[in-house]
C-alpha cells in the first residue's frame, strides 16, 4: 500500500492543517490533489519537499501552452525505430555478401515495439511504488489536456502508443498526484471532479513570519519584522500584480548581506523594489508615492496610511 500517514510539513516547508488535511485525503482516496492559489504560496513546493522528506522518488511534468498527453504519458521513438529497421536490412545484405561485421542497434529489436518508447513522468510514476508525481501550473496548457486526462485518472491507467502496452496502478498503490494551477483559465468541471479540491489563501502576516523562519532561521527579528511589514502594505496598495511569498523570501535574502541598521534603512526606503514589484507601472507608481519618504525615519515610509484607500 501507498505511503498515507498524515504529513503536516517539515523542517523546509509549512503546511497548514487544511492543506495537510486535503492532501491526506487525496493519497488515502487515491486521486490527486489539486492545488489552486496565488503564485508563490507554496503549491509546487508542497509535492517536492513531501518526496524530499520522506524520500520518495519525485516525478515533475511542467505545464506549458504545447503540453500533450504523449509527452506526458509516453513517446513513441519513430526515427529510431525507422533507423533500426533500416539497419536490419542492411544487415541481412552483409550476411548475404559473407560479412562478419554487423552495424548495432543496442540490443533493440524492432519486434519489440517497447524498446522504443520513451515514458514520460506519468508512466514512470504510475510504474514506481511509493512515488510522487507533480503536474505544474496544469493552467497554461491547452483546453484539452486536462480533458485527455480523465480517462487515467478515472481507470488509473495509461495504454502506451504503438506497442499497446499497459501501464496500470490501483487505488491503494497510486502514486501522491498534486496538480498546481494559478487559475490563468478555468479547468472543465470534469477534470476537477477526479481530484481532491484545495485552494491556498495568502497567509496572515504571523503565519508569514513563520514561513520566512522555515527559509530564514537565523534571520535578524527586526529585519524580519519590517520586511514583512512593508510586505503587506504593497500588497494593499492596489498594484497591478501583487507580490508573491517568493518575492518576499528574494528580498530579504538580498537583505541579509547588510548590517542590520543598512539593512533596515534599505527595507523602509523600498531599496531593491524590483525583487517585489513586477511592473513598470506599479514601480512607477510607488516612486510617486515614497518622493521624499522616511529612509531616515523610524516611521514607516509617508505613503503608508494610504494604502487602505487605494
Amino acid at each position: 500500500m501507498a505511503e498515507v500517514s498524515m504529513w503536516s510539513g517539515s523542517d523546509a516547508y509549512l503546511c497548514d492543517p487544511e492543506l495537510a488535511q486535503a492532501f491526506h485525503m487525496a493519497r488515502v482516496l487515491g486521486m490527486p490533489l489539486l492545488i489552486e492559489g496565488e503564485p508563490g504560496t507554496g503549491k509546487t513546493e508542497l509535492p517536492l519537499q513531501y518526496a524530499k522528506s520522506l524520500s520518495l522518488d519525485m516525478f515533475v511534468y511542467p505545464v506549458g501552452s504545447k503540453s500533450n498527453v504523449e509527452a506526458f504519458v509516453a513517446k513513441f521513438d519513430h526515427v529510431k525505430y525507422l533507423r533500426d529497421s533500416q539497419i536490419e536490412v542492411l544487415n541481412a545484405q552483409r550476411e548475404e555478401k559473407g560479412m562478419d561485421t554487423k552495424l548495432t542497434t543496442s540490443g533493440r529489436q524492432t519486434e519489440n515495439l517497447d524498446d522504443y518508447v520513451n515514458l514520460g513522468p506519468a508512466a514512470q510514476a504510475y510504474s514506481t511504488p511509493d512515488s510522487v508525481l507533480l503536474i505544474d501550473e496544469i493552467d497554461k496548457a491547452p483546453r484539452e489536456f486536462p480533458n485527455d486526462l480523465l480517462y487515467a485518472l478515472s481507470h488509473r491507467k495509461f495504454v502506451l502508443p504503438e506497442s499497446g502496452r499497459v501501464i496500470e496502478t490501483t487505488e491503494d498503490k497510486m502514486p501522491a498526484i498534486v496538480i498546481t494551477s494559478n487559475r490563468e483559465q478555468e479547468l472543465p468541471t470534469a477534470f476537477k471532479g477526479r481530484c481532491i479540491y484545495h485552494y491556498i489563501s495568502f497567509p496572515e502576516p504571523d503565519v508569514m513570519r513563520e514561513i520566512v523562519l522555515k527559509h530564514y532561521p537565523t534571520a535578524d527579528d527586526d529585519i524580519i519584522s519590517k520586511s514583512i511589514e512593508i510586505f503587506y502594505q504593497l500588497r494593499n496598495f492596489g498594484l497591478e500584480r501583487s507580490p508573491s511569498t517568493r518575492e518576499l523570501l528574494n528580498w530579504l535574502k538580498y537583505m541579509q548581506q547588510f548590517a542590520k541598521d543598512e539593512a533596515i534603512a534599505k527595507i523602509k526606503s523600498l531599496d531593491g523594489v524590483g525583487a517585489l514589484v513586477k511592473t513598470q507601472a506599479d514601480i512607477e507608481r510607488i516612486k510617486r508615492q515614497t518622493l521624499g519618504g522616511a529612509a531616515d525615519s523610524d516611521d514607516p515610509p509617508a505613503f503608508y496610511g494610504n494604502f487602505s484607500n487605494r
